[in-house]
């Protein structure tokens, strides 16, 4: 009981500094930004000059074709490309967004095959075609006091993938979609990744629903496995499991907004959302339960505590996690040989820490953490061909930054 009591001391204690931490970060985000070309920031391996190339409407997620353009997304539903300094006018056949809140045009990848076929999958939140006739979502106390309740949108997350023709997506198809749909709330996941097999991994959030992650008929709060046309992968863990969807890889997810293959493993790693504090590093094994949300190392925004992962060994824990959070999205394993000290490094965006994270490895082993403060909210990072580090922050007026090693 005192352990507990304690523990409700502490919560409450590091709530107050958090809401304090939140008041100056937003009054430093109201001074005018002067980052331009000649702004540098100091990390452990020297100072790092960051550029600005663009300036984009919520900029969410990346990714290179082969001729070195970038794609990037931006979440109101608009598909670009940068290249050569500029960004080109919307491409046509993007399907049509159902844009609010965390909701949108997400994550956009390009098929391992792109040359040949050209196919480009879109990750995007979309609208029941049949709504329901309610006037108020219905409150959890555990989301805390600030929930949206009049977003009454059956909504839910999709995957599209359609051909890039010049500027236009031709031959648009649905693909997947996460099942069943919701009415408002948020926590889409949205990140794409495919695996060196071909075959295509899909991070898919609660919904901020939290028992759905638990449950194998629905893929709500999992991390899901497909083949690029859709259809399921016949050694997926749960194919021939009644009751359960085919597509689950993985189980007891909560928000993942990061995702990448370590290159010398071969194996997913993705991050999620804790949801107060207690944000997440995973390596997700096929058929594993991460726990959410029965343990968690973070508490419910009521203050209502969460058994931590320690106290149930029957779920799988994490490979590392953040007290306080960092709120994670975007992540990369940077390869490169323009930060030779950041070679085999993870790499990730911090929303609320306004960082570009940086975890030393061993193994599966997360050994150090650099925080390298952008004074922004970072939404995504990638590495260029040539080595550099580019980055797109989250802001109704996003920028799309490119990091280089900066003269001592």
């Amino acid at each position: 009981m005192v352990n507990f009591a304690l523990r409700l001391v502490m919560t409450h204690l590091l709530r107050a500094a958090m809401m304090a931490a939140l008041f100056i970060s937003a009054t430093a985000a109201a001074q005018p930004n002067t980052g331009a070309a000649g702004e540098v920031v100091q990390t452990k391996s020297g100072p790092v000059s960051v550029e600005r190339l663009a300036t984009l409407s919520e900029p969410w997620g990346m990714t290179f074709l082969p001729d070195g353009r970038l794609l990037v997304t931006e979440k109101p539903g608009r598909l670009r490309i940068y290249s050569d300094g500029k960004l080109s006018e919307p491409i046509g056949g993007v399907p049509k967004v159902a844009y609010r809140d965390q909701g949108g045009l997400l994550d956009v990848e390009i098929d391992p095959d792109f040359a040949r076929n050209g196919l480009v999958y879109l990750y995007f939140t979309e609208e029941a075609e049949k709504q329901p006739k309610v006037e108020s979502d219905t409150p959890d106390p555990r989301l805390g006091p600030y929930q949206n309740l009049k977003d009454v949108i059956l909504k839910g997350g999709a995957v599209a993938r359609g051909r890039l023709d010049g500027g236009e997506m031709r031959d648009v198809k649905v693909i997947w979609r996460q099942e069943p749909k919701t009415i408002g709330r948020n926590h889409f996941g949205g990140r794409l990744v495919f695996a060196p097999d071909g075959k295509l991994f899909i991070t898919s959030g609660d919904r901020q629903r939290f028992e759905p992650a638990q449950d194998l008929s629905t893929n709500l709060g999992k991390i899901v496995r497909i083949n690029p046309d859709g259809s399921i992968p016949d050694d997926n863990p749960f194919v021939n499991k009644k009751g359960a969807r085919p597509d689950v890889w993985s189980l007891g997810h909560r928000n993942p907004l990061g995702a990448a293959i370590n290159p010398a493993s071969k194996q997913l790693w993705l991050h999620e959302m804790g949801p107060w504090h207690g944000d997440e590093v995973n390596v997700p094994e096929l058929g594993k339960n991460y726990g959410w949300p029965v343990v968690s190392n973070g508490d419910n925004y009521d203050g209502s505590l969460i058994p931590d992962h320690a106290t149930r060994p029957e779920f799988a824990a994490p490979t590392y996690y953040w007290h306080p959070a960092v709120s994670p999205s975007g992540f990369i394993f940077y390869t490169g040989s323009r930060f030779a000290d950041w070679r085999g490094n993870v790499l990730l965006g911090g929303l609320s820490s306004e960082a570009l994270v940086r975890l030393t490895l061993d193994g599966n082993r997360v050994m150090g953490e650099e925080r390298i403060s952008m004074r922004r909210r970072i939404r995504d990072v990638i590495q260029a061909p040539d080595g550099a580090v580019l980055l797109l922050t989250d802001a109704k007026e996003g920028e799309l930054l490119r990091l280089t090693p900066a003269s001592r």
